[in-house]
């Protein structure tokens, strides 16, 4: 993915504060005592760092040599360690039910459909019992839902700026809740934002391998 090569090496999209949201799962994750955890699409490392700081033992993996690069330079300079990997989503190469919990952060949308269900698939078969996910999806309530070239239903590609040539696919609740019915949804949270009369809207998921 030649895009993300060059998007990694934009500062916006190599921000080094963790997201919330994981901030929240790794209080969840020590209370389960959970060991490894693998970041999928790391990009340029933030959640792997902090994830390293919290003392957990984290995995990183990656399709962008950039955002690789980037990450393993980050852990150096912090004396941090974490096992770094170039992968495609869909073809996750570590045994079945190795991890603990997987996070898929602004990443995981970046699909057709059935790449999505494919990524969700490899997510489920690493997973250990009851190990948990987190992810976010694009809602199709969101300003952003039909611009750019339509690839499939529900997938678009930007046309311009800075995803120039980037697949965002949109859903709603029903479809998340088709995409996850090998999980236990543990909890669901629509996000929505007015930026001016633009909305930004996804969801914020956790699930659990049943």
């Amino acid at each position: 993915m030649t895009e993300w090569n060059q998007i990694l090496q934009r500062k916006e999209y190599t921000p080094e504060n963790p997201d919330e949201m994981v901030i929240n799962l790794a209080s969840i994750l020590k209370d389960r005592r959970a060991r490894k955890i693998l970041d999928l699409g790391c990009g340029a490392g933030r959640h792997v760092i902090y994830l390293a700081e919290q003392e957990f033992e984290p995995y990183g993996s990656d399709i962008s040599n950039t955002g690789l690069k980037l990450t393993k330079k980050r852990l150096k300079s912090q004396k941090l360690e974490a096992k770094i990997i170039k992968c495609d989503m869909k073809l996750i190469p570590y045994i079945n039910s190795y991890f603990d919990a997987t996070i898929c952060v602004s990443t995981i949308y970046h699909q057709k459909l059935k790449e999505i269900q494919e990524t969700i698939s490899e997510i489920h078969r690493v997973l250990k019992k009851k190990g948990l996910l987190l992810a976010n999806f694009h809602s199709k309530r969101s300003s952003r839902y039909g611009k750019g070239i339509k690839i499939e239903e529900d997938t678009f590609m930007d046309e311009n700026g800075p995803e120039k040539g980037v697949l965002h696919h949109f859903v709603n609740e029903n479809v998340l809740n088709e995409l996850l019915r090998n999980f236990k949804i543990v909890e669901l949270d629509a996000r929505e934002k007015m930026i001016g009369s633009y909305l930004r809207s996804g969801f914020i998921v956790l699930a659990e391998k049943a």
